[in-house]
């Protein structure tokens, strides 16, 4: 009886020890964690420290405060002709206020697109600008509005042209499958009744 106590004694501390190793080797790991989380903070507020003050995503940048000022004492002319120079678009808006840029748009080949920018000192030039809609400069009516700023990671929204046939593609469905004839091209099966001998007596 005695030698069965000793064992329960026995097992009992041995529990007990493993139990708190446990509970040290989890004080351990909560330890680490909390070293690791502060050294997580210190970094990510020295890269803020570098970085500056964090500006909101939706506040508008200076570069961009910039570019709506620009724009609006801007104006936009399309339909100009290829032969056309920034001297002579210059020329034809002059009387409407002090012309700072003409900007002829270009593709990579560096011809002319046909349209481009006007940008004068005074604001209330471009209203006066305007006024020069269906123009004509070089044989050719311009198209003259007021210029729009870009905004960036805004796509504008080009609506589709209606179809002139009133058939509408769905997208994601399969168009119907074709059937061929076993009869053959514009052939269709033929009945035929079964022949009937026929006698009168």
């Amino acid at each position: 009886m005695e030698q069965q106590h000793h064992y329960q004694n026995v097992y009992m501390a041995n529990i007990e020890n493993h139990a708190a190793a446990d509970m040290e080797v989890m004080k351990k790991r909560l330890n680490d964690m909390e070293v690791e989380a502060a050294a997580l903070r210190e970094m990510q507020a020295k890269v803020e420290k570098e970085m500056g003050s964090v500006q909101d995503p939706a506040a508008p940048t200076a570069e961009q405060v910039n570019r709506e000022e620009i724009d609006s004492r801007s104006v936009f002319v399309g339909n100009v002709d290829y032969a056309c120079t920034p001297e002579e678009v210059q020329q034809h808006f002059q009387a409407c206020g002090t012309v700072n840029r003409v900007t002829i748009r270009t593709n990579k080949f560096g011809q002319p697109k046909g349209y481009a920018y006007v940008e004068f000192l005074e604001p209330d030039a471009v209203r006066e600008a305007i006024r020069l809609n269906e123009s004509e400069l070089h044989g050719r009516q311009l198209k003259v509005l007021a210029k729009r700023t870009n905004v960036p990671g805004m796509k504008q929204f080009r609506p589709r042209h209606p179809n002139p046939y009133g058939t509408y593609h769905i997208r994601g469905a399969s168009p119907s499958p074709y059937f061929y004839s076993p009869y053959g091209h514009g052939k269709v099966p033929r009945f035929r009744m079964p022949p009937v001998n026929y006698g009168p007596y």
